[in-house]
């Protein structure tokens, strides 16, 4: 084992929100923080990056000037223990563009893209961790090999504090909330 494979001390300890202020942004990348650890998150294939930009792209043209749609970068779900997860697409008030971090009262809509490896993370964990933070909206989107994309949305029930099955789409997403919106993922 060479000294590059091995991860850095600071990868293998506790991290607080105010330890992870002070990291620098190759520090940040490609990584998320949950219940105060550090996991890696692999690098995304080509087909999944490219389905995300194009969903931030679809849904920040019809969110409207009150909102914002954009890929990879922190959700601040809580500070003790450190709960940092970065959606593939995260829609999240447009006034809040500056504020840092991105917490969930500014968050509408989270986008996961599941891909092999995230498969769990992102049918079960990511759910759960979303709806406990408050996050009004989430959408899982399947990958198919060959065709147009699956997209799983969900509803928050904030009494249960959990998400409610929604719509399940294939071919043509038209939604009215959280906002109105048509996506043929077709062309996606």
């Amino acid at each position: 084992m060479t000294a590059e494979m091995v991860a850095p001390a600071w990868m293998h300890e506790q991290v607080t929100a105010e330890r992870y202020a002070t990291w620098t942004e190759e520090q940040c990348a490609g990584i998320e923080i949950v219940d105060g650890m550090v996991l890696e998150s692999p690098s995304a294939s080509k087909r999944h990056n490219r389905l995300a930009r194009l969903l931030a792209n679809a849904l920040d043209a019809a969110a409207g000037p009150d909102w914002n749609a954009d890929t990879d970068f922190d959700v601040r779900l809580q500070d003790v223990p450190l709960n940092n997860r970065r959606p593939d697409v995260t829609v999240y008030r447009a006034e809040t563009i500056d504020i840092t971090p991105t917490r969930p009262e500014h968050v509408l809509l989270v986008v996961e893209v599941v891909s092999s490896g995230s498969e769990t993370t992102d049918r079960i964990v990511k759910v759960d961790q979303y709806a406990r933070a408050g996050i009004q909206f989430y959408w899982r989107v399947e990958q198919a090999a060959t065709g147009a994309p699956l997209i799983y949305t969900y509803i928050l029930d904030p009494a249960a504090g959990r998400y409610r099955d929604g719509d399940v789409f294939t071919g043509i997403v038209k939604l009215t909330a959280p906002f109105a919106i048509e996506i043929d993922l077709g062309q996606l």
